[in-house]
């Protein structure tokens, strides 16, 4: 989320709140807070007058039916524009059964629905630790839940950053500090174009 004077200027709402229910990826795990992704973004946001701001509600180890039960607790404080879920790799790093992701999912989305908030769901990818056909499975829940509750699917945002080991931190899991400058330029791109979806 980089450089949004301009890619933002398409009548932005000022204000408009993005609301993002992740985990660790978008939790600056590993560094501080002001080295994640997400702050650097929004520095970019303010200075650039985008009209937009990343609420971030990321936790380390978050679940989907962490995200879940939190929701109805955030949504009760405050108001958001927009929602992004970026949750599911915790549950798939920990074998839980794909229907129960999927559920939780759903029901995350219809809380949204409910309060009238647009939704993006993340695509979210695993290391293959549990075998083809779970993983497999587990790829499906994020395009099935897109189908059948007609939510744009965001591609997984570490895809081409966890590749490369130098991006990661020594987990293999979670991208490092020389990172967070390309999520912040994919992620700007890839809101830009959801956003645009949504109009």
């Amino acid at each position: 989320m980089t450089i949004l004077l301009l890619l933002f200027s398409f009548h932005a709402i000022a204000n408009s709140r993005i609301l993002l229910l992740g985990d660790s990826l978008s939790a600056s795990y590993g560094m501080q807070q002001d080295q994640g992704w997400v702050h650097l973004l929004n520095q970019q946001l303010e200075t650039n007058n985008s009209g937009f701001q990343i609420i971030n509600a990321s936790i380390s180890g978050e679940t989907t039916g962490g995200g879940l039960s939190r929701l109805p607790g955030i949504l009760s404080k405050q108001t958001f524009d927009y929602l992004l879920i970026e949750l599911g790799g915790n549950d798939g790093l920990r074998g839980f059964p794909t229907d129960v992701i999927k559920n939780n999912l759903l029901q995350i989305i219809q809380l949204a629905k409910e309060k009238n908030i647009p939704v993006w769901l993340m695509e979210i990818k695993i290391p293959p630790n549990y075998g083809p056909r779970y993983n497999k499975m587990f790829a499906n829940v994020f395009n099935e839940v897109a189908s059948e509750t007609e939510t744009p699917l965001l591609p997984f945002f570490l895809e081409a950053i966890a590749i490369e080991p130098k991006l990661m931190q020594s987990d293999g899991i979670h991208p490092n500090i020389e990172a967070q400058p390309m999520i912040v330029e994919l992620m700007n791109k890839t809101l830009t174009n959801a956003i645009k979806g949504l109009r």
